[in-house]
């Protein structure tokens, strides 16, 4: 491996990566917006399953709209009314996340602090608001979190949300970096597909939404990041050894990855 493709930095995906935000975040955020609404409606576990195949927040109501509820399609500033539904949805999120009810998933504080004193970069690559990334950082690592992460590509910073490679595109630009320096960190089939097109070595860690995705082109799909003591279950991928995603572990993917 040349020294110019040496692992430099790590792009994280946020929902259902860092935490599983999704089940018990942003589908009860969901929820308590379209109550104060006055909106009849409820998302349910398996209901929002299949909405998360639309990326994004705002989209996703567009769906649910076109295909559930198309009469409320003709209202005259539909794009504003679902924009306004959207940020009350984003402030019942950051409550619930202000309340630590929301955990990191295994091994993500630890690996972050390694990479942190390594002097590895960490960046974030993904669809949720910028405001969503803050309240989850600062409720779970800290006040100073945010500061941690050299570039976020978060929201609307892109017009094309994943499966597009914008996000990622956009986030190795702003890092200076080539993708063979870099890896990826995401939960799902269309997060792998965005990076993969960007030309990003991909890891996945499963949840429980994402768990039948198909995940062809990953370095390593693997339960979650796994700890000392609590190691993770490997589903596929070469990880020698390890019982736990370190350094090390990323050092020799990305090697064998170029």
């Amino acid at each position: 491996m040349s020294k110019n493709n040496k692992l430099q930095a790590v792009l994280f995906d946020v929902d259902g990566t860092l935490a599983d935000t999704e089940q018990d975040g942003h589908r009860l955020a969901f929820n308590a917006a379209f109550k104060e609404f006055n909106l009849a409606w409820d998302w349910d576990i398996q209901l929002y399953g299949e909405l998360l195949q639309v990326t994004g927040g705002k989209e996703r109501i567009l769906h649910y709209l076109q295909k559930y509820a198309p009469q409320e399609c003709n209202k005259a500033d539909l794009h504003d009314w679902i924009a306004a539904l959207h940020k009350c949805k984003t402030k019942h999120l950051e409550k619930l996340l202000g309340q630590g009810k929301i955990p990191l998933r295994p091994g993500v504080a630890r690996l972050i602090d390694e990479l942190r004193r390594e002097k590895i970069r960490l960046a974030i690559a993904t669809t949720t608001t910028p405001q969503n990334v803050t309240a989850l950082l600062t409720s779970t690592l800290g006040k100073s979190a945010i500061d941690w992460f050299e570039v976020i590509g978060a929201g609307d910073i892109v017009p094309n949300k994943k499966p597009a490679p914008d996000i990622y595109q956009w986030v190795l630009n702003q890092l200076n970096l080539k993708a063979q320096q870099c890896i990826a960190i995401e939960d799902s089939e269309h997060g792998l597909q965005s990076a993969l097109a960007a030309d990003l070595p991909t890891i996945i860690t499963i949840n429980g939404y994402t768990q039948r995705q198909d995940f062809t082109g990953a370095l390593a799909v693997l339960s979650d990041l796994g700890e000392p003591g609590k190691p993770f279950a490997r589903i596929s991928g070469n990880t020698a050894d390890k019982t736990y995603v370190d350094l090390q572990l990323l050092n020799n993917m990305n090697e064998n990855a170029i």
